[in-house]
């Protein structure tokens, strides 16, 4: 196939008509040879065309390194870190898909966004993590699967992603603990896995037993809306759940959402004597410094460097 591509113009790469639709061919040849997850796959897809908008919206008609640096300044004005990093990755491999169609590769020396010392949500108190579980009304159907849902996610550490693609056949036994496999981030296969507690495990018996299961492969937690009744529950309702009983303890802060569960089940792990080690396995994080920065958190709140200064103040 012949590209005829002797520039880095972006018209001449990705736009026809003058009304910037995407040329299909370059990028459906560039998804099918990336060496990735069908999900990976469509992130970069998506980050491309994230692009792509930003060159129509900017007019530009030859992108040149200094095009690329713009682009990255302007997202840093409103995307996360995260977010940044992930879409400059796409223009990396774009680029280097282009390049053995010779076009030239200015691309390679991207970096991504500086991730924070600290993230932008809120772990929740020792206490409020109590009132939260002993807040719920375990009467009902609803309320067991709630119950089992919050009491899962305070106990491990999971992302709510997490919880949307378990099974009630991903709880299984492993020496002698109760474990759940999951699809982790990054992944494409259930090939890490959680220990649950007696009281986590429990809960969720609890709950299985409001169900009429008739097969192991059904979703571990499922919807009870009209709309969508039995049906595997998304994150977005999961987010919604919790959302609802924080708001039932008062907690109303836009610093505190549902990933703060996350956050609270590593912060616990560590002030309960956890070694770092083993908590970064838990939570697992492919990087120990992601771990470390919860430990740093927690030395620097137990410091008492402003309380001293206030004791010399006050002598």
């Amino acid at each position: 196939m012949d590209y005829a591509l002797t520039n880095y113009q972006i018209k001449d790469l990705f736009l026809k008509d003058n009304n910037f639709n995407v040329n299909d061919f370059v990028l459906d040849d560039f998804i099918k040879n990336l060496d990735a997850t069908p999900r990976t796959k469509e992130t970069y897809l998506k980050g491309v065309k994230v692009f792509l908008q930003w060159c129509n919206d900017n007019n530009v008609s030859e992108v040149q390194h200094a095009t690329l640096i713009q682009y990255k300044e302007d997202l840093m004005k409103t995307k996360k870190a995260s977010t940044i990093s992930m879409y400059m990755t796409a223009l990396k491999k774009l680029y280097k898909y282009l390049e053995t169609k010779g076009i030239k590769n200015i691309a390679s020396d991207l970096k991504g966004a500086k991730q924070k010392r600290n993230y932008s949500k809120d772990p929740l108190t020792l206490d409020q993590a109590k009132d939260l579980l002993n807040s719920i009304d375990r009467t009902t159907k609803e309320g067991k699967r709630n119950y089992a849902l919050i009491h899962l996610l305070l106990t491990t550490g999971l992302r709510t992603i997490e919880v949307e693609r378990a099974n009630i056949e991903d709880i299984r036994n492993v020496a002698n603990n109760s474990v759940l496999y999951v699809m982790g981030k990054g992944r494409d296969t259930k090939d890490e896995y959680v220990k649950l507690t007696y009281e986590t495990l429990k809960a969720i018996n609890e709950y299985l037993a409001t169900r009429n299961i008739k097969s192991d492969k059904e979703p571990l937690f499922v919807s009870y809306s009209d709309r969508t009744n039995g049906q595997r529950l998304k994150t977005r309702s999961i987010r919604d759940i919790i959302k609802k009983a924080y708001l039932n303890i008062g907690i109303t802060s836009d610093r505190i959402t549902s990933h703060s569960l996350r956050h609270t089940a590593i912060t616990l792990s560590l002030i309960g004597g956890t070694p770092l080690q083993e908590v970064q396995q838990m939570a697992r994080h492919s990087n120990i410094n992601t771990t470390m920065i919860y430990a740093h958190n927690l030395k620097r709140i137990e410091s008492n460097a402003e309380q001293n200064i206030q004791k010399l103040l006050n002598s």
